[in-house]
């Protein structure tokens, strides 16, 4: 039907999971049970949602046929007129959604998130722009009634961040945020700058979707863990004991420092819920290096993972550069007003995978064109 993928593969697991409801120890297992069922709903609602397109499809063809028809009955065509643009409507909505079911969620999407920004070139002017990402993604974090939780940060002496991160928990977290990773660029006036010249500066922000101890396995042995006392501005007996907790993960190398809090065991705690998250990107990373190669030979060079966008203050404008979309707002986008940008590259996103599952050339994301 159409050009849209094969059925049968989704109706052969219909087929699987309506066999394992109707035996008696399905509902062993609450849990289970509830997963199941969700799926099941799922599938059914796709494979009915085909059934229907294809009587759509038979529908539009008759009205079609009818209105070419010269020996048609001249009263019924005005009436099919009227219906031909109702029922081309409603398959293309129903086509679309259909294609969404079949497009396989992302786990991760769920969960809470660990954001991690670190300034990278640019000295005291890059530190004071990555606290000023810290505070956008919280302000819009705060927008969405999400809850933020300082996980550890090294302060500049201008009043800026080293580096800096958090944990954001809420509903979707991680599906609202996880394009925000990269290198982001900034160019303006440092208040350092003396004769009035526009400096460039980058600031790198990871995010990683929060792991549970399920997800990722870590041995104790291969952990080296260091207390210290906690540098920098603390007060409350922060900086005065022994509980920051630095973690050295030998097999993968990962180190993670956490001093934010005034228990060695709660810095412990966030320092685990860290690495793990690090090492579930690095393995989501891995799994996905094959389907980012087969890509890129229909992409080209329009994957700027390294660059993923700039912020021209001169110019007051936005750039995101994987879909070439330009926002004047500035003052509001570092307000946390970010929506706008999200809703962009998640339908950027949906464009890429629609085009994979149907096999067309892949046309959805167009990087900008390079602007200083």
């Amino acid at each position: 039907m159409d050009d849209l993928p094969d059925i049968a593969p989704f109706q052969r697991r219909l087929d699987e999971l309506d066999a394992q409801m109707a035996e008696p120890a399905f509902y062993a297992s609450a849990r289970k049970a509830a997963d199941i069922t969700r799926e099941q709903q799922k599938l059914a609602q796709l494979v009915a949602d085909h059934r229907r397109l294809a009587q759509l499809a038979a529908e539009l063809a008759e009205t079609r046929a009818l209105l070419k028809d010269p020996a048609a009955d001249p009263e019924l065509c005005p009436l099919a007129a009227a219906e031909l643009p109702v029922l081309e409507a409603q398959h293309a909505a129903l086509r679309q959604a259909i294609l969404l079911a079949m497009i396989p969620p992302d786990p991760t999407d769920s969960r809470n998130t660990v954001m991690e920004i670190r300034a990278g070139t640019g000295g005291d002017e890059a530190a004071l722009f990555a606290a000023e990402l810290a505070r956008m993604y919280q302000k819009y974090a705060d927008s969405r009634g999400w809850a933020v939780e300082p996980l550890g940060g090294s302060p500049s002496d201008r009043g800026g961040f080293k580096e800096v991160s958090f944990l954001i928990s809420g509903p979707d977290v991680y599906r609202q945020l996880k394009f925000e990773s990269g290198v982001h660029r900034v160019q303006r006036i440092p208040v350092t700058e003396a004769n009035g010249r526009v400096h460039t500066s980058t600031v790198t922000v990871a995010v990683l979707p929060e792991a549970g101890e399920v997800d990722v396995k870590i041995d104790p042995q291969d952990l080296e863990i260091a207390v210290m006392r906690a540098s920098g501005p603390g007060g409350q007996g922060v900086n005065t004991t022994d509980s920051a907790v630095r973690i050295l993960h030998r097999p993968s190398g990962l180190t993670v420092y956490c001093a934010d809090g005034r228990s060695q065991q709660k810095n412990k705690a966030s320092a685990l819920a860290v690495l793990r998250s690090r090492l579930l990107k690095l393995k989501e990373d891995d799994e996905r290096a094959k389907y980012a190669a087969q890509r890129r030979s229909q992409i080209g060079s329009g994957d700027r993972s390294e660059r993923v966008r700039t912020y021209s203050f001169p110019q007051n404008r936005m750039t995101d550069h994987r879909i070439g979309l330009t926002l004047y707002s500035l003052p509001q986008i570092l307000e946390g007003a970010i929506d706008p940008l999200i809703t962009a590259l998640q339908r950027a996103d949906f464009e890429e995978k629609l085009a994979a599952l149907t096999g067309q050339a892949f046309t959805a994301r167009r990087p900008a064109a390079e602007e200083d």
